[in-house]
């Protein structure tokens, strides 16, 4: 049983079987599972064969056959597992895969290509997904603040700094800043994705050598395909876009986890400046309405906040590729993603159940 536990997945909070009640974001996890990553790299091994073929570094008839059986094909999940475990990347035992799949069209798979510009490029598939999906939330929940403050915002609060009663103010003043935030974190988003939904592509050294003189237009008729931007050069190891994204999506939950801090004050007993619907019961003590939403937006934010620190210690590269810190990435920056979706649910929910606020 705990075995069986462990291989799907469900030993972190996010895919656990109770605490998922808590943690999951089933849209979020759905692009970052093994299910998602698989399709991405089966998606960038078509698009290369068919862009080999186009330049003429494959036979075209070939690639593009190699590349139609790719879209198809089921590799073995045993036979990747131990790959992974045998060479420390999954993408040598996925191209072997392939061969078989693609028969006499197998001389038109990957060669030119390496595992990280596979492993780089399903990642940043996920990863592009998962910014416009909160692209999308930060804007209906600008719209949920928004109703909140046309409700309530003429109310009068009792303004608090340093968590002692100041000066009086308006529910709209508490408002500005849980909301005035989400238009710049779109903003952001915004600017930054040109800078990180980039294709990735260099070969063995980085260098694109293997693709001669076509190595530019492989790379653009690839980014085309798979709805990608462009790169000049692979960024093997320069993970400065990575991170910032990464770091944007701190910065998300970080002004909710804010506004949950707030909430979570407001509703003391012997403050009662907010009321909610919905659950937060006690076992222990049936009088209590504990404010669970609000304190689930400070762990996550607390949560991104230690994590993200391991994806700056991931930009230090050694050389040309890392196998240290490429990998670190792969620990931290899906459970990064995971927990700012859920910020961003938590948070809408929260606006939806409010009743009364003042």
């Amino acid at each position: 049983m705990t075995s069986d536990l462990v291989q799907n997945g469900a030993a972190d909070v996010f895919g656990h079987p109770w605490l998922s009640g808590s943690f999951a974001d089933a849209e979020v996890m759905a692009l970052w599972s093994p299910e998602r990553q698989l399709a991405n790299m089966l998606a960038f091994e078509a698009a290369f064969s068919r862009a080999m073929g186009r330049a003429g570094l494959f036979d075209a008839d070939l690639a593009d056959e190699a590349a139609s059986r790719i879209e198809t094909a089921t590799p073995d999940m045993a036979a990747l597992r131990k790959g992974q475990e045998n060479d420390g990347v999954v993408v040598p035992a996925l191209v072997a895969e392939l061969k078989k799949a693609t028969g006499h069209a197998s001389e038109a798979v990957h060669k030119g290509a390496t595992s990280q510009d596979v492993i780089d490029t399903a990642m940043i598939l996920s990863l592009r997904d998962t910014l416009r999906l909160l692209r999308a939330r930060l804007e209906r929940l600008q719209d949920a603040m928004d109703t909140l403050v046309q409700v309530y915002g003429a109310k009068p609060l009792m303004g608090r700094t340093r968590m002692q009663a100041a000066t009086e103010i308006t529910v709209a003043d508490r408002i500005a800043p849980w909301m005035m935030p989400l238009a710049t974190h779109i903003e952001r988003i915004d600017a930054l994705m040109p800078r990180v939904a980039r294709v990735q592509l260099g070969g063995a050294s980085g260098d694109r050598k293997a693709l001669k003189d076509k190595a530019a237009m492989v790379s653009a008729d690839m980014a085309q395909a798979l709805d990608l931007e462009d790169a000049p050069r692979a960024w093997h190891a320069m993970r400065g876009s990575v991170t910032e994204a990464a770091s944007l999506m701190a910065l998300i939950t970080g002004t909710l986890g804010k506004m949950g801090q707030d909430i979570c004050l407001m509703a003391q007993q012997g403050i009662d400046e907010i009321a909610m619907s919905g659950g937060g019961g006690s076992s222990a003590m049936p009088h209590k309405q504990n404010p669970v939403l609000p304190e689930l937006l400070v762990t996550l934010a607390r949560f991104n906040a230690v994590q993200v620190s391991a994806m700056h210690q991931a930009m230090i590269h050694e050389q040309e590729r890392s196998g240290t810190a490429w990998t670190l990435e792969w620990m931290v920056l899906p459970q990064i993603a995971q927990a700012t979706g859920r910020a961003t649910t938590a948070a809408q929910t929260i606006c939806e159940r409010i009743n009364r606020i003042g």
